[in-house]
């Protein structure tokens, strides 16, 4: 019962935030776009159109957007790039949310050598260039869709596990837990029965900060031709291509980068929201 009051309490603060409920509205307005956009145009991602190259936008040709510097429809590239670059972002993060929580809290509530020996490691990870890392990966495996997830999940996690720990060596301490370890309660049962629910309110908030650091380090892949490979785009793709027709052809590059700004400015206004409503210590006067 005490969860499904929390629970409760926590969507009436949510919908309580104006700026939460405005940057959910934007997002979805985008997501439905994205999924709906590609179904309904009359042109493929894959269509070429050698004759209308970096052609303006058209309504009596369909081109919303106008074209690339093949031809291809630059709206449904885009909206495929939205798509990709999301799906990316998520994944990555709920696979670095998983692995950042556990070992976090593991370091957290066991402490001692235990926590000095896995909080080095992060610490030497943290030292590794990331750029030198992809590179090596795409070496070694080649160019690959999943190897992305890889590189993404190699990084995220860190920042995640150093927040959990932090937040662990606190809950450890109160008299909860205190109560499970006296009746008996084994270590794994105290750390994800007692502990990770408790901090659902921080890791929420840091999870829509990590989706745009996500966004940004697979645009930046894919802006140094690291990440998706043609015929698939992603926004950063898609920005690396505007970028060689920016003076003959502004949206290519306008186009992307405006909406690669936007979702971004979207998920740090909702971090900002969620941590105003789930933190009121941090509450701006």
């Amino acid at each position: 019962m005490s969860r499904l009051t929390s629970i409760g309490r926590l969507g009436q603060q949510l919908g309580g935030s104006r700026v939460v409920i405005v940057t959910m509205v934007i997002l979805m307005l985008i997501a439905i776009v994205a999924i709906i956009g590609p179904l309904v145009s009359p042109h493929n991602f894959l269509d070429t159109d050698l004759d209308h190259r970096l052609a303006p936008p058209s309504v009596n040709t369909m081109h919303l957007f106008g074209t690339d510097d093949l031809g291809r429809d630059l709206f449904v590239r885009t909206m495929m790039g939205v798509r990709i670059t999301t799906v990316i972002a998520v994944v990555a993060t709920l696979v670095s949310l998983v692995i950042g929580v556990i070992y976090g809290a593991i370091a957290g509530y066991v402490g001692g050598k235990v926590d000095a020996v896995m909080m080095r490691l992060v610490d030497t990870l943290y030292a590794l260039p990331f750029i030198f890392f992809v590179i090596l990966l795409m070496v070694y495996f080649g160019r690959n869709f999943f190897l992305i997830f890889v590189a993404i999940g190699a990084v995220n996690w860190l920042d995640m596990a150093r927040i959990v720990r932090g937040q662990t060596l606190s809950l450890k301490r109160r008299d909860f837990v205190d109560a499970a370890r006296l009746s008996g309660a084994s270590t794994a049962r105290i750390i994800f029965r007692h502990i990770t629910p408790n901090l659902m309110g921080i890791v929420v908030v840091y999870v829509t900060l990590t989706v745009p650091q996500a966004i940004l380090i697979e645009s930046f892949m894919s802006f140094l031709g690291l990440g998706i490979q043609e015929p698939q785009t992603s926004l950063g793709s898609l920005v690396n291509n505007g970028v060689a027709h920016m003076e003959d052809a502004p949206l290519t590059l306008l186009i992307p980068a405006a909406l690669l700004a936007l979702i971004l400015l979207c998920f740090n206004f909702l971090g900002d929201g969620l941590r105003d409503q789930l933190d009121p210590k941090e509450r701006r006067e």
